[in-house]
């Protein structure tokens, strides 16, 4: 509790409500004003291509890094044989490694874009899952961990970068809507493949993380078609539509 406190007085204090209270919202009950509303973002981006790719995308990676927060302790322990105390340690180190590389990648994204800094970190997640399936010393686990540590942050940071250029700028809050709706989609895509695969494999966890790799791959694929020019005219396009309806809307008033 006293981590998110400390770490919300940032955005309580230094950023600005702009959203406009909405009575329909008010009238309806929460659930069912929140799901008529993700149906009605879904079908309105789904006129964004790029940023429909970036969303698929996302589905698949988010699921990948799902799989490394959830089942790392768990795979470190019964399969390389770390003893819990270790194991903390780990845990520890790789959040640290997080932090750091998302505070590199941030100023490394700024010089080569937000689409090649996601390409490399998802490539770095494939060689994570790669070397933690075949390595079988701690040694080697704890090389794969950095590497997936350095990857965290800077990946989950490049893909809200690029969401958010592809949003309209009326409409951000509502395209992070889908955002968040598709990593919860994935936290749970993640972990049950996971598991599904492990079960199959009569408990074999190497097999099932080397099975991670493809959802990274997969996300990869998705992200290389995605054409960063065009997804940020499409919103600026939107945005100068709706500007022109609202001064319309003014003048006859």
């Amino acid at each position: 509790a006293v981590i998110y406190g400390g770490a919300s007085v940032a955005t309580f204090m230094l950023l600005k409500e702009r959203a406009t209270p909405n009575p329909q919202a008010l009238r309806e009950s929460g659930g069912k004003a929140s799901l008529h509303q993700l149906r009605k973002t879904f079908s309105q981006a789904r006129q964004y291509k790029d940023f429909m790719r970036l969303l698929m995308c996302a589905v698949f990676y988010h699921g990948g890094v799902a799989v490394a927060i959830s089942l790392a302790a768990i795979y470190a322990e019964q399969v390389i044989g770390f003893k819990p105390q270790e194991t903390m340690v780990l845990i520890f180190v790789l959040n640290i490694a997080a932090a750091a590389g998302a505070f590199a990648f941030g100023y490394w994204q700024d010089h080569v874009g937000h689409k090649l800094a996601l390409g490399v970190t998802l490539v770095g997640w494939i060689a994570t899952c790669v070397i933690a399936a075949v390595v079988t010393t701690k040694g080697g686990f704890w090389g794969a961990c950095t590497i997936a540590g350095l990857c965290m942050g800077s990946s989950q940071s490049a893909g809200r970068a690029m969401a958010g250029m592809f949003a309209p700028r009326r409409q951000l809050g509502e395209f992070f809507g889908l955002w968040t709706f598709a990593g919860r989609l994935a936290s749970i895509i993640g972990p049950l493949s996971y598991g599904v695969i492990t079960w199959m494999t009569g408990g074999n966890q190497r097999i099932a993380l080397l099975s991670t790799s493809v959802l990274f791959v997969i996300g990869l694929l998705l992200l290389l078609p995605i054409d960063m020019k065009r997804g940020r005219a499409a919103a600026d396009r939107a945005d100068a539509v709706a500007d022109a309806d609202a001064e319309g809307a003014l003048v006859r008033l």
